[in-house]
């Protein structure tokens, strides 16, 4: 079959539609144009690589040679890889909640020439877009003059909506300090979420269930911090039912992106970088406050499969994802029969995993502990597991998606930083540094700006604000792991970049595009977590840590203008703000700083093992930062120096002395608030 103009795209998603019948345009304004020449329509279809659904809208609709006669007739017809252009999905992703009050991918977009929308949905089997595609050519001849107006009333929905939510009147609660009793955006947020639990199976009541590591560390630090008994057990009883629910990867370590039951058992079975990178972080602060040897499990073997082929690419970087789908069925290379589960690794793995004659998805079995919260494998049975996975890995792989996202690379990089450091696992932070240099090499132009990604020596478009968001927050906790100040710097140039490019002159918040990006029909602020925090929670976050660090007022004032202007909308929907709730603590929490100068990470050890909210950690070479002031001269090198709400403790010279300043390790500290 003759290529479409997706053949030589870098985007695995858009190639994977390089041979439809349809002639598809990748996101250009040389697609607009042509459909100003041509007086159509545009139509943009938005979807990922590991998108099931994207799949099978492409097999019954981008295949079919009468959709695509459809299509090319009546339309210029955009494919957009929504990991590659978040700038483009926001926009009209807030255009189709606008319209719908919901949505997911593939998103299906009708635009007039200049991009405006006037029709959104999201998956259509074949007969209704179809009639779609009729309806519109149809409306296009009879009704232009609706449509326009139309798509005029809606694009300025867009634009009024795309800013930060107008803050109702009254004093917001979000904006206070939180205190021991559970006042304040982390105690109103535990609330909320406390509220609508899954009593039986963690998480959000109902179904289906995504992780959401910011609203899990609300919980545990509200508990850490008010010692309610409530929100250890629902955090808890999360953490224990997905790790050992069939969303987590038994024999491969990692976890799948959601769970499409109340259970955590079914997975939609693709696997997303930036769900294990914010995992691992998850599990670690569960090891940090309880010393269960289960998290450590989670994270060791999370860990294990982000530095695993085919993840792990050759050049140190992470690719994006793993499809759902190999062999043609959805989680086919996941799934087992019970005889051949029996065949390689006998009854008792069997019975371990939960295997069933007749299975507990579609005839077929995954993989999940019935005894919630029992990982730990005796030694037959990781024998007999590690036959399993022998033979697993014999089957052809799901489809990689091996395009290297900015922002979720460098999520793995600061979550490698953390782990390796608390768990004392140094070649992580070591894959972590590795990482970190190829991104430097790949991602970043000669001129200084960064890229939001890369594949097999092709470039994409310029990185958006939450790439520099999580690059701010990768670059100083590798700093914070390894004392060396390569990172420190590379953490403050890309914070300047973020204040620079993506901040809003006149109002609070940071544009997802950057000053000089492409000029879309709106400007969109991303402020509602989703998968992953907010790129503002983001932000804030990592400026915030950055603030602590180095001691300037211009990477907090941001932040703190963001939480004042957020807390009203917090009050009102504390859930859809989890990780602007931790930010929130973290501005009102005066912060914890260990540091040690000289190379003496033995020294800075116990701040990792603890879970200190808002603690920063310098040691190495002294920085001309006011938290080295005083700690410059060769007396201080092997000593630490402990600060804790602004009162330092006389300096230290052994590990044990660092710990016994910093308090206990684990379980609740009421009071710290």
């Amino acid at each position: 079959m003759p290529a479409n103009r997706l053949l030589g795209q870098a985007s695995p998603y858009l190639l994977q539609h390089a041979t439809n019948p349809v002639d598809w345009w990748p996101w250009s304004e040389e697609a607009f144009a042509e459909a100003g020449r041509r007086d159509v329509p545009v139509l943009v279809s938005v979807g990922y690589s590991s998108c099931h659904w994207c799949h099978v809208m492409a097999h019954e609709s981008f295949e079919d040679p009468a959709v695509a006669r459809a299509l090319n007739s009546g339309f210029v017809a955009v494919k957009v890889d929504r990991e590659e252009r978040p700038d483009v999905d926001a926009v009209y992703m807030e255009a189709l909640q606008l319209v719908s009050g919901g949505g997911g991918w593939p998103m299906t977009v009708v635009a007039l020439p200049d991009g405006r929308p006037f029709w959104l949905g999201t998956y259509l089997p074949r007969a209704r877009f179809l009639e779609l595609l009729g309806g519109v050519a149809q409306a296009w001849r009879e009704r232009r003059e609706a449509i326009e107006q139309d798509a005029q009333r809606l694009t300025e929905a867009v634009r009024r909506g795309g800013g930060l939510p107008a803050p109702p009147a009254g004093p917001a609660v979000a904006a206070t300090p939180s205190a021991g009793g559970g006042s304040g955006p982390v105690g109103l947020t535990a609330t909320a979420l406390l509220a609508n639990r899954d009593h039986e199976w963690g998480g959000r009541a109902g179904a289906p269930k995504f992780p959401q590591p910011a609203s899990l560390e609300v919980l545990a630090r509200h508990w850490w911090a008010s010692g309610d008994e409530s929100a250890r057990q629902a955090w808890s009883l999360a953490l224990d039912a997905m790790s050992s629910g069939g969303i987590y990867d038994h024999l491969g370590g990692g976890f799948a992106r959601y769970s499409t039951d109340r259970r955590w058992l079914v997975p939609h079975f693709e696997k997303m970088l930036y769900d294990n990178a914010l995992l691992v972080r998850a599990y670690v602060q569960a090891w940090q406050l309880t010393g269960a040897d289960r998290y450590r499990q989670v994270v060791e073997e999370t860990v294990a499969y982000l530095l695993s082929a085919p993840v792990h690419l050759p050049e140190g970087t992470w690719a994006a994802a793993e499809d759902a789908d190999s062999e043609g069925e959805e989680g086919r290379f996941y799934t087992w029969s019970r005889s051949e589960v029996l065949e390689v690794a006998g009854p008792d793995l069997a019975d371990w995993y939960g295997v069933t004659e007749e299975g507990n998805w579609e005839g077929r079995n995954v993989l999940w502990r019935p005894d919630r919260g029992e990982l730990a494998r005796p030694a037959h049975l990781e024998v007999a597991r590690a036959a399993l996975a022998d033979r697993r890995a014999g089957r052809p792989r799901p489809a990689l998606d091996d395009k290297v996202v900015t922002e979720w690379n460098a999520m793995v990089i600061g979550s490698l930083s953390l782990a390796g450091r608390a768990l004392g696992r140094p070649a992580w932070v070591d894959a972590a540094q590795a990482g970190a240099g190829a991104l430097c090499r790949l991602l970043q132009r000669p001129d200084g700006r960064w890229l939001r990604s890369w594949r097999a020596g092709q470039p994409g478009p310029p990185a958006y604000a939450a790439d520099h968001a999580w690059l701010v927050d990768g670059f100083t906790r590798l700093y914070e792991a390894t004392g060396r100040t390569e990172w420190a710097g590379r953490a403050c140039g890309a914070a300047d970049d973020l204040l620079r490019l993506f901040a809003d002159p006149q109002a609070p918040g940071f544009f997802t595009s950057g000053t000089d990006g492409e000029t879309l029909v709106a400007r969109i602020k991303d402020v509602y977590d989703g998968a992953t925090p907010s790129a503002n929670a983001a932000a804030a976050a990592a400026l915030t840590r950055l603030a602590h660090l180095t001691g300037d007022d211009r990477y907090r004032r941001p932040a703190d203008r963001l939480v004042d202007a957020m807390a009203p909308s917090m009050d009102r929907s504390p859930t859809a703000f989890s990780a602007l709730a931790l930010v929130a603590d973290e501005l009102h929490r005066a912060p914890t700083e260990v540091v040690a100068p000289g190379d003496h990470p033995e020294l800075v050890g116990p701040a990792f093992t603890r879970y200190l909210p808002g603690a920063v950690v310098a040691w190495g070479e002294p920085t001309d930062w006011p938290i080295f002031e005083g700690r410059r001269g060769p007396g201080s090198v092997g000593r630490a120096y402990v600060c804790q709400g602004y009162h330092c403790e006389l300096p230290v010279s052994a590990p044990g002395e660092v710990a016994r300043l910093l308090g206990p390790s684990d379980g609740p500290w009421p009071g710290r608030s």
